[in-house]
């Protein structure tokens, strides 16, 4: 097992980047909350799923450009730092944390439930308790258990969206015998295609957008990988065909043969009740054992995105020192157990403090995902027009630059002011913009303390003082 010029191990072989790249994004989101957006907006959520796709599509372009030029287990966070600052390295890195930790309990409390079902005598706690212990492990001994583990994890996703595509499909052909749907008609049926209006169709793409992150984890597991600059460029590739097959796809074909309006969609979720209405026996046991793993994969990926992000943010003194050392085995494993303990902290958290305090915590990642988005095209603007004023040519590049990239920054800022003006969002935008506040005003006062770049880039300073 080689080592990275960072320490890290190149444990990823190909085929768990390839698959990690094909599924990673795929969460319990699309088989079951995608039913809660449907029953929103009606067959028009699949607009707001096109509008958070293509947006999702167009920032990977935009991370893959920064990507193949420099692989960094920091992704970008490290392009923050050196575009626009060490203030955004710092500030987006420990976001992108706490948003991954806080999916820890989210996670396991969701396997822990479909598992309590099954197993009644077993408490909730000690399930989530188990499957957090068991992943951790995973990922404490090598960065090739996380591949392993993703890489299966993956594959039951990908082989579980292929056959309920097809077997919808027939259905809609009418090719399955005793199926109580076929054809398209609910596509213009119950009040037609866009029920709710437009507005509802932006209420939905506010909720779908959030369930796209996680497609930026293949730059940080790449540079565990031998070739990462080939391997994030197949990954951004498939971006696109990825999100038209797994989620338009499987959106289109629920919509097609489920009604918008039946009671049952927002609370079974869309794969179970399709499957249902086609008649296929034990949709509910096979839907289960699906999201169970999915559930299993997004939290292997939560603990292994917050470890490498946390081991960043040291090797650039932004944490403490200890959680950028690397083991033998060429994992930061102080790191995996520094993110463990805080998420195994907020798991317990989940069952102890009142709801209200809980929903609080989760409303301060609200809009995450958008600052990151943010982030990422604000990088790239800077480091391209660095690149051209030095006459160089990005080998992987993005569309259409300067227009692509500003119409990108335009559009988050206005989802953002958006969200600001619904009520059902606001929560969100004020807890994550109270979180970054409170950020930049440590990080702050801990660069002034110790006297640490702020405004500029700390990356070439820390580069040198560790050479």
């Amino acid at each position: 097992m080689t080592a990275t010029s960072s320490g890290l191990s190149h444990g990823l072989k190909q085929r768990h980047v390839t698959m990690l790249s094909i599924a990673g994004v795929i969460g319990a989101g699309l088989f079951v909350g995608s039913g809660h957006a449907i029953a929103e907006a009606g067959p028009a959520v699949l607009i707001a799923y096109a509008i958070a796709g293509l947006l999702v599509v167009l920032v990977m372009r935009m991370l893959g450009e920064m990507a193949v030029a420099s692989p960094d287990t920091g992704s970008f966070s490290t392009y923050a730092d050196r575009a626009i600052g060490h203030w955004a390295g710092y500030m987006i890195g420990w976001l992108y944390w706490w948003f991954w930790v806080l999916v820890i309990p989210l996670e396991a409390t969701a396997a822990a439930t479909i598992l309590h079902a099954w197993f009644a005598g077993v408490p909730m706690w000690l399930f989530a308790l188990g499957i957090t212990v068991l992943l951790t492990i995973t990922n404490l001994f090598s960065v090739k258990n996380y591949g392993e583990f993703e890489f299966w994890f993956a594959l039951v996703k990908v082989v579980a969206i292929v056959a309920f595509l097809a077997i919808a499909g027939a259905a809609i052909c009418g090719l399955i015998p005793g199926s109580q749907v076929s054809g398209v008609s609910n596509l213009f049926a119950h009040g037609g295609f866009m029920p709710n209006g437009f507005e509802a169709v932006l209420g939905a793409m506010l909720t779908t957008m959030f369930t796209f992150l996680g497609t930026e984890i293949v730059t940080i597991a790449a540079a565990e990988s031998d070739n990462p600059q080939q391997q994030i460029t197949k990954a951004t590739n498939s971006v696109v065909w990825r999100i038209c097959l797994f989620y338009l796809g499987s959106i289109f074909v629920v919509t097609a043969l489920v009604a918008w309006n039946d009671p049952s969609l927002p609370l079974q979720g869309s794969y179970q009740r399709t499957l249902e209405l086609i008649g296929i026996p034990n949709a509910k046991a096979i839907v289960d054992v699906v999201v169970l793993v999915s559930v299993a994969s997004c939290l292997n990926s939560a603990l292994y995105t917050a470890s490498r992000m946390l081991y960043s943010l040291s090797t650039r003194r932004d944490a403490l020192q200890l959680f950028g050392e690397v083991a033998p085995n060429g994992t930061p494993q102080k790191a995996v157990l520094g993110s463990m303990v805080v998420g195994f902290l907020m798991v317990i958290a989940n069952y102890l403090v009142p709801e209200e305090v809980f929903n609080v915590l989760l409303a301060t990642s609200g809009t995450i995902a958008l600052l990151v988005y943010l982030v990422i095209a604000i990088s790239q603007l800077r480091m391209r027009q660095r690149m051209v004023a030095a006459g160089e040519t990005p080998a992987f590049k993005m569309w259409l630059f300067p227009g692509l990239t500003w119409a990108v920054i335009v559009f988050i800022c206005a989802v953002v002011v958006l969200m600001a003006f619904r009520p059902d969002h606001q929560i969100e935008v004020i807890g994550t913009g109270v979180l970054t506040l409170l950020l930049l005003a440590v990080g702050w006062v801990r660069a002034r303390l110790f006297g640490t770049p702020w405004v500029r880039s700390s990356t070439l300073q820390t580069a040198a003082s560790r050479a």
